[in-house]
């Protein structure tokens, strides 16, 4: 049996990739067939990133082979960013994907700073009284960009 077509206008990172849809922080870069973008909820820690496929894939394991030669290096890249930009004494990567069908990475900032109850998975049953003011938000993916748009300047690969 068939698997039904992905209905793209109601794919949350499709209208991301495509423009249509800008979360908090925006997007913090565009390369190689991924988008890295601010998370799409209001955040506990300011930072959280998510890196999304370009393309409608339903999970890690239907990227081709160049994108996920890229994903690797990329994460590893914008982890690296995420500590250097934001001082993150640690970065978590995610790949859940039960609630939204498109291949995505959460990468979150863990300070030290950081409770006991949003360390690890906990970082995703923040309750409202939890979020982030959006001027944190912003400030933390442009130091993101800033530090990335820097390294990509002095040569580093993209």
């Amino acid at each position: 049996m068939d698997a039904p077509e992905p209905d793209f206008d109601a794919c949350l990172a499709c209208r991301i990739v495509e423009g249509d849809v800008v979360p908090p922080g925006g997007v913090v870069l565009r390369t190689h067939g991924f988008v890295v973008h601010g998370f799409a909820e209001r955040s506990p820690l300011p930072g959280w990133l998510v890196v999304t496929a370009a393309r409608h894939t339903r999970a890690v394991y239907e990227l081709n082979e160049v994108e996920a030669e890229v994903l690797g290096p990329l994460t590893v890249r914008v982890m690296k960013a995420q500590r250097a930009a934001l001082g993150a004494e640690h970065v978590y990567a995610f790949a859940i994907g039960d609630l939204l069908h498109h291949t995505h990475l959460h990468l979150v900032p863990r300070f030290s700073d950081t409770p006991a109850r949003l360390r690890g998975r906990g970082c995703f049953d923040f309750g409202p009284a939890d979020a982030v003011p959006e001027e944190k938000i912003e400030a933390a993916a442009q130091a993101v960009r800033a530090f990335l748009e820097a390294q990509h300047h002095r040569g580093a690969a993209d």
